[in-house]
């Protein structure tokens, strides 16, 4: 059935609309200061990612309206990420030290470019665009996550562990669900893309894959089940750890995840510091220490096809972005495998590598994914700070295997 021209273009104004507002709603609570910061090299400041947003709208969008006049040409420097091809970059690692342009600079730069596509796509009906704007958006709800993966280990740095929102994270208290294992699917099964509505290059193409005789547990890990982890010594152990992992522990001194206090009853959280709820997904792992943990746990990580088989069909729902409260929940109680979104993302035993077959984008954009394919592990299922539209059981995100400042947590599988 064809798809009347204009409103496809019309939805995807309005859709253009939203995710844009979104960026900026997130930072209501930030001041100037706070979107300066940049607390690691791994993280960027608030402010960057307005910015940079913005740059690849102008950068890959507008660059197609002759009429367009590049905003700032020394910004294409300061705002580019990683796309060599289209020119050098500042250092990743020196962002915080631009204060200039202002916050209020980057804010005009946003409305300009907003108002520039806005306006190309009301006169321009070619699909392409579209489908353009479309990976800006996407791309753009990555950086949303990135925002507050980075705000809230900027703010775990200031001694004052200030708040983003003091009222968005109050402990339930609910009971944990109790832990089984469900038998997953085996044999040839498909995973990756199917062709409908918008996908990364990296979920293509659609391909089959064998699945051995395997189970996934009903839930992701709790902070209860990780404590006893902890307890027992599982920092002390290094049969239980990769041997990169081990030599991570030792160096970096890590004797529990990232945010919990040394008491192991407190964790910082975007709400300020508060109580460690025993039923909530352990959260803010390493790869490392996700493995370590199902290995002490007479388990492992499941593979990203293990994972995908069994969300396939699956409703996206539950605990994400667009509920506000930024902060795990506990499993809820129900039949089947609970958690596939939402809460954290999950680590899994797969490599990120590229599906056989698998052509990255032409041109910059080919950039965006198929260059980190070495030295990266999958994770799946999104967090409580990832956009729900944003999800679809083909997603694959990918973080090298000692990344902790993300929502990321893990599922325990079993050989069967």
């Amino acid at each position: 059935m064809s798809v009347d021209p204009r409103l496809f273009r019309a939805g995807t104004v309005a859709r253009f609309a939203q995710v844009r507002q979104q960026t900026q709603a997130l930072c209501a609570n930030l001041t100037a200061e706070d979107m300066l910061v940049q607390s690691m090299p791994d993280a960027s400041p608030a402010k960057w990612h307005l910015a940079h947003t913005t740059w690849f709208f102008e950068t890959f969008v507008l660059s197609r309206d002759p009429a367009w006049k590049v905003r700032e040409p020394a910004w294409n420097y300061l705002f580019n990420s990683y796309y060599q091809s289209v020119g050098p970059m500042h250092a990743r690692p020196q962002r915080g030290l631009l204060s200039r342009p202002s916050l209020e600079e980057v804010h005009e730069y946003r409305h300009c470019v907003d108002e520039a596509v806005a306006a190309l796509l009301e006169r321009d009906e070619n699909p392409e665009l579209a489908s353009l704007v479309e990976l800006g958006l996407q791309h753009e709800q990555q950086h949303q996550e990135l925002l507050l993966t980075d705000i809230k280990h900027a703010f775990w740095c200031n001694p004052l562990r200030p708040a983003l929102q003091e009222s968005m994270a109050a402990p339930t208290h609910a009971p944990a669900v109790p832990l089984r294992f469900i038998a997953g699917r085996e044999g040839i099964v498909e995973i990756g893309h199917r062709g409908e509505g918008f996908a990364f290059d990296n979920e293509t193409p659609r391909h089959r894959t064998l699945l051995q005789p395997h189970a996934l547990a009903n839930r992701l890990v709790t902070n209860a089940e990780y404590l006893a982890f902890v307890r027992e010594g599982g920092y002390r152990e290094p049969g239980l750890w990769l041997s990169d992992g081990w030599a991570t522990v030792q160096r970096e001194g890590w004797q529990h995840p990232l945010y919990w206090q040394d008491d192991l009853a407190s964790e910082f959280t975007l709400a300020g510091v508060r109580a460690l709820d025993p039923a909530e997904p352990v959260c803010h792992l390493s790869y490392y220490e996700a493995e370590a943990f199902a290995r002490w746990a007479g388990a492992r990580l499941p593979t990203e096809a293990e994972w995908e088989s069994a969300a396939q069909g699956v409703a996206i729902e539950g605990n994400l972005q667009d509920g506000g409260r930024f902060h795990p929940l506990p499993a809820p109680a129900g039949q089947g495998v609970q958690q596939l979104y939402g809460d954290t993302w999950e680590w899994t035993a797969s490599p990120y590598v590229g599906y056989p077959g698998y052509r990255p984008l032409p041109g910059s954009l080919g950039e965006y994914n198929g260059k980190f394919m070495c030295g990266q592990q999958v994770l799946r299922g999104g967090s409580c700070v990832t956009p729900r539209d944003h999800l679809r059981a083909s997603y694959r995100n990918f973080f090298p295997p000692l990344a902790r400042w993300q929502f990321a947590g893990l599922r325990l599988g079993q050989d069967r």
